[in-house]
């Protein structure tokens, strides 16, 4: 999917003061905003495993463009590219106790993540896991930390890419 194809570009204007205070709570207000509408539109699960592919294509496009120009920002891109990636993954395949509690809570946690692709792991192998160790490193020491340098990233880069990928043939069989 072309970036053309992906998204029409929506300008939505809130209260400074609301999204500073997003901002402070480290709520990140482009996936607060997504997840928020997945749960609310009560999606079947290829529309919502579909949408989570999508955007898995989307931050990998854009986290690979930024690798050079801005490793902090393409780090972060990189992290939801497999965090969408695995999401997708969950719901295609219907992991209802980690789904349910993700509803329950009305979020995604760390440690949904990594339950589920450990869970994944299992059935298509293990570089789900490792995709995920990879993306982890990029958003604690490339992310928050700003410690690791556009080679830092490339070399995780096809960890990452092969789930991407993965993802992205299942949904274009579903």
């Amino acid at each position: 999917m072309s970036p053309e194809e992906f998204a029409l570009s929506v300008t939505i204007e809130i209260p400074k003061s609301l999204f500073q205070k997003a901002v402070e709570r480290n709520i990140d207000v482009e996936k607060f905003i997504i997840e928020s509408l997945i749960q609310k539109l009560d999606l079947d699960p290829k529309e919502e495993a579909s949408i989570h592919a999508e955007l898995a294509e989307k931050f990998f496009r854009e986290g690979k463009n930024l690798i050079k120009k801005d490793p902090i920002q393409a780090s972060e891109k990189l992290y939801k590219a497999v965090e969408e990636s695995i999401k997708a993954l969950t719901v295609a395949e219907n992991l209802g106790d980690i789904l349910g509690d993700v509803k329950a809570r009305g979020r995604w946690t760390v440690t949904d993540l990594d339950k589920a692709a450990r869970r994944l792991a299992r059935k298509f192998g293990n570089f789900i896991l490792q995709a995920l160790d990879q993306a982890w490193t990029l958003h604690v020491w490339g992310f928050h930390e700003g410690k690791l340098c556009s080679e830092s990233i490339l070399v995780r880069i096809p960890a990452i890419e092969k789930l991407v990928n993965y993802v992205s043939r299942l949904k274009i069989e579903s």
